[in-house]
């Protein structure tokens, strides 16, 4: 992020324990990051609501694969060959830079990956790029494809290729036949995984936004194309903004503000599961604390869609100035699961049965080996396979050779000679039609077997809990004093309720603990502190946006009441102990709000925070 506020959000973060690089003491390794506990307990928050959403809510199955895979996983993917970044190297001081990285940076050009490598080389010399680390000229310099994963050896000495993997999706795909029986085999199923991806970055920049390791939140919706539709109704009414490809080619920022129903009626979203989770994102986004206000889904353009992706979404949060991708929606087809298919000779098919069966004609070959063998020799098996293969597509060719052959004979002999062509290996076999078995056959069919295309939302839980802090980030003046807060939603919140006695002393300390201990036993994530006066107890919670804070003070003994306060508002209310632990998972749930609890309880005017021990 550029600007002041990634500055703030950094400061605050390492500060406060959100996140902060990692290996320090050892100089640090760029592109990975610890989070602290705060941070910690804000992601698994974050995790908690897009599971609560993403899985329970849509009835989805969750699993957790292995983070490391064979070689023939990504072969069959197409990342060993399709899963490259833009590198150019300086020749002066040896730093390694992505090329579309230098041109956004310094050109205001947007979506440089998705130019050509012989563009990005002359957009380096037309603009005088130079190295960012020592300032050497980059034209001339050659741009070359960098593989993004990481590489490692499963197993001792030579052991096997293994790679960490890039995406969580890997991990569900090839599981797919199993996955499909828990299923019961019947489309739609959805299934969905939280958990890190490893990606070898170039130049890791911007905190948290691009890492070497980093967690995803993925679903993968396997659908039949034919008869599955989504209810779009559920998100008819939900109100988006879209930055559809039609826009960006007009070097313009207009948006279209619409809503789900009308951007399919419309056409802007062709697709209509990617148009429903984009609704669902919408909705799930704004419940966790983004700023509706800075964020959109701009459509990739045709050059920097991903190999498997027909369209594509990206959920973009404004951060610093800077537009940052926080999710992509990608309408993958059958890609996946036909390559796993054919690299691993399994099914990854499902059998869906008719309403009722049908009779159907079927075109069947059953090549006469005895021919095939001694005239083809060891390629006579797969020209017997691609005989199966031809019969399956394309029937009219055998049809057409048939005809052809009884046109030509004369006499009640027909006439040998007309051939069905065949490729093998780049070379075409021409086998006598009578040498095929080709036969047309009437067969009755219950179902047929569908490869489901897939419809992935895929999540960035990282870059999405930098958006929560950089959009709850607030300041404000109370008591006369600045004050810098966190307004994150009480459900993301790291701490739900700092508890403190107003004096360590006379008891209120011993109380205050009680009450910060009965609030942990009913489920609530709470923070005790007896450090400084009351005022400075209030500003390190809000600092990290703990929504709530409770004060045991002289009266709490009289009366069973403790001073309950808003950390947005700094209203006060005096709540009796007794009701504590549901008033405050209400407001933490939603179910209610601190305004109304003034009509319910003594509402306390806000008085001085800073008052001496």
């Amino acid at each position: 992020m550029s600007g002041r506020e990634g500055r703030d959000v950094a400061e605050l973060a390492k500060r406060r324990g959100f996140f902060f690089p990692s290996n320090g003491v050892y100089g640090g390794v760029a592109g990975f990051y610890t989070y602290g506990p705060e941070g910690a307990a804000l992601k698994r928050h974050l995790e908690d609501a897009w599971r609560d959403r993403f899985t329970v809510k849509e009835g989805n199955q969750e699993i957790e694969a292995p983070t490391i895979m064979p070689e023939a996983v990504f072969e069959a993917s197409g990342h060993l060959d399709g899963f490259d970044d833009m590198l150019v190297e300086c020749a002066e001081c040896g730093e390694s830079h992505r090329a579309d990285h230098l041109i956004e940076d310094t050109t205001g050009i947007e979506d440089a990956e998705a130019i050509p490598i012989p563009e990005v080389e002359e957009l380096i010399r037309e603009h005088d790029l130079v190295c960012p680390s020592c300032g050497a000229a980059l034209a001339g310099e050659p741009i070359e494809e960098f593989n993004l994963m990481f590489e490692t050896t499963i197993g001792p000495g030579s052991g096997q290729q293994g790679y960490m993997r890039p995406e969580t999706a890997q991990g569900i795909f090839v599981e797919f036949p199993q996955l499909a029986e828990y299923a019961r085999n019947q489309l739609p199923f959805g299934v969905t995984q939280i958990g890190p991806a490893y990606r070898n970055e170039i130049s890791p920049r911007k905190g948290v936004i691009r890492v070497r390791e980093f967690t995803q939140a993925e679903l993968e919706q396997f659908v039949d194309p034919e008869r599955d539709k989504p209810d779009l109704s559920r998100v008819a009414d939900v109100k988006v903004t879209l930055y559809p490809i039609e826009n960006q080619r007009e070097d313009g920022t207009e948006y279209v503000r619409t809503t789900i129903g009308d951007a399919v009626g419309e056409g802007i979203i062709a697709n209509e599961w990617v148009a429903y989770y984009l609704g669902i994102a919408q909705e799930w986004y704004e419940r966790v604390g983004v700023d509706v206000d800075r964020f959109r889904f701009r459509q990739h353009l045709p050059g920097e869609r991903a190999h498997y992706a027909s369209d594509c979404w990206d959920a973009e949060a404004e951060l610093g100035g800077d537009w940052v991708e926080i999710a992509g929606f990608a309408y993958r087809g059958d890609y996946d699961l036909s390559k796993h298919a054919e690299h691993s000779g399994e099914d990854f098919s499902v059998f869906e049965q008719y309403d009722e069966p049908i009779t159907t004609e079927r075109a069947t070959v059953d090549p006469d080996m005895s021919y095939l063998g001694p005239e083809f020799g060891g390629a006579a098996g797969e020209i017997a396979d691609a005989l199966e293969r031809l019969a399956e597509r394309d029937r009219a060719a055998f049809e057409r050779a048939e005809r052809s052959s009884a046109d030509r004979s004369s006499g009640d002999e027909p006439r040998d000679g007309e051939t069905v062509a065949v490729e093998v290996d780049g070379e075409t076999h021409e086998i006598p039609m009578e040498k095929t078995g080709f036969a047309v056959e009437e067969v009755t069919e219950s179902g047929e077997h569908v490869t489901p295309h897939v419809v992935e939302p895929s999540f960035g839980v990282g870059r999405t809990l930098y958006t929560l802090v950089a959009h709850a980030y607030r300041e404000d003046e109370v008591d006369g004093e600045q004050r810098s807060y966190l307004s994150l939603a009480p459900e993301m919140a790291p701490t739900t309720v700092g508890v403190f006695p107003l004096m360590d002393r006379d008891g209120l300390g011993e109380r205050a603990r009680e009450i910060a201990n009965d609030l942990r036993e009913a489920g609530l994530e709470v923070a005790y502190d007896d450090s400084g006066n009351i005022g400075r107890r209030y500003r390190r919670q809000d600092e990290v946006g703990t929504p709530f804070c409770v004060t045991v003070d002289y009266e709490t003994e009289g009366d069973g009441t403790v001073t309950l306060r808003d950390r947005d508002s700094t209203s006060q209310v005096r709540v009796p102990i007794a009701d504590l632990a549901g008033v405050l998972a209400g407001l933490r749930e939603g179910d209610r709000t601190f305004g109304a609890l003034g009509d319910e309880y003594e509402e306390l005017s806000a008085g001085a925070e800073n008052a001496p021990e």
